[in-house]
């Protein structure tokens, strides 16, 4: 073996190194100004996995139309959730690592990373090293897995740990259907239909998760099957029949065809009938831009407008308790094979 590839040959953990756990979420600006809110979005659309078009083409496109138009756009929208403590979503990601490293234990150190903007998913290896964490686990955030959230966050754990002295890497798989899992989102709407001015009536349910364009879905991503897998087990877990369930997809932009039928179009054609309709976004690990903003503001505004008296909006997961047991099994799980030697993950899924 050469002195080269033997100084990249991971050592044997010893048995008192901690396993180092990587959180990993999409990403948020460092602020909401518009030059931040630009820097994070040119970040994530250039991304040849996000955006699934030619470059030659996107790239003009992205910083001549786009980025000037969607920026103070998003600024704004991002201004209206933004708290003292910062952007929702650092906030609740870094309060799940504190409430998880609890949970876990000293065995274990639990650090937070974005897949764009920061803290990097780079910072976060270099800390896990300067941890003596020898052995990882990389815990993606997304629920039902996509090219275009689990696969790129792969794929950047390999390429950064190519860079550096590879470590033993295990990855979280997609949890779509992990009966903890549902539990903890049944557990949250459970507490959100006791809320509210109606006694705990709810008319309808709609099951919201992020959207992606059609064509993906039609080149083989899995991600609107375990939404589907996702959706009818909470359904099951919370006893509502058919009638008073639908799934419906949000953030879509762009002219192309999305996953259908449309949350922004579906909620408030529900008010007409269903005066009390609840919003739960189980593809949301932590609430952000398109929960609070999007659903909570937006959607909420456009059903009471379009006659409905009340749309009870499903906090995400955040810290509640049965979601950190949750992924603190999810973890002792996967550590179980994170053994010695570096597997890179997959460039897809």
């Amino acid at each position: 073996m050469s002195a080269a590839r033997a100084a990249r040959t991971p050592s044997k953990p010893s048995d008192d190194a901690p396993l180092g756990v990587l959180l990993v979420n999409l990403g948020t600006p460092d602020s909401p100004a518009v030059g931040d809110v630009r820097r994070f979005l040119r970040e994530f659309l250039s991304d040849p996995m996000v955006v699934q078009a030619p470059r030659w083409l996107w790239r003009p496109l992205l910083e001549t139309a786009i980025l000037p138009l969607r920026a103070p756009r998003a600024a704004e929208l991002y201004r209206r959730i933004w708290s003292e403590a910062g952007s929702p979503l650092l906030v609740h990601s870094r309060r799940q690592r504190e409430r998880l490293a609890e949970n876990l234990g000293d065995a274990f150190v639990v650090r937070v990373a974005m897949r764009y903007g920061r803290p990097s998913i780079a910072e976060a290896l270099d800390e896990l090293a300067r941890d003596g964490c020898a052995r990882i686990v990389a815990f993606p955030l997304f629920p039902q897995a996509s090219a275009t959230t689990t696969g790129t966050v792969q794929a950047e754990i390999a390429r950064q740990i190519a860079l550096r002295r590879p470590a033993a890497v295990s990855t979280v798989p997609a949890f779509h259907s992990d009966p903890e899992y549902i539990e903890a989102l049944a557990a949250r709407v459970r507490e959100a239909v006791g809320g509210g001015d109606h006694g705990g009536v709810v008319d309808h349910y709609v099951a919201s998760f992020h959207g992606l364009p059609q064509a993906y879905i039609d080149r083989g991503d899995p991600y609107l099957g375990q939404c589907r897998a996702t959706s009818r087990a909470l359904q099951l877990a919370l006893g509502v029949d058919d009638a008073r369930w639908s799934l419906a997809f949000q953030s879509r932009f762009g002219p192309q065809r999305w996953l259908r039928p449309y949350t922004d179009q579906l909620v408030p054609g529900l008010a007409p009938r269903h005066p009390r309709v609840l919003v739960t976004m189980p593809g949301f690990a932590a609430d952000c831009l398109e929960t609070l903003e999007e659903v909570g503001l937006r959607l909420r505004d456009a059903f009471i407008a379009a006659g409905g008296r009340e749309l009870v909006v499903v906090p995400a997961l955040n810290e509640h308790p049965r979601w950190i047991d949750a992924m603190a099994s999810m973890v002792r799980r996967a550590a179980l094979v994170a053994v010695e030697g570096f597997e890179p993950p997959t460039r897809g899924l």
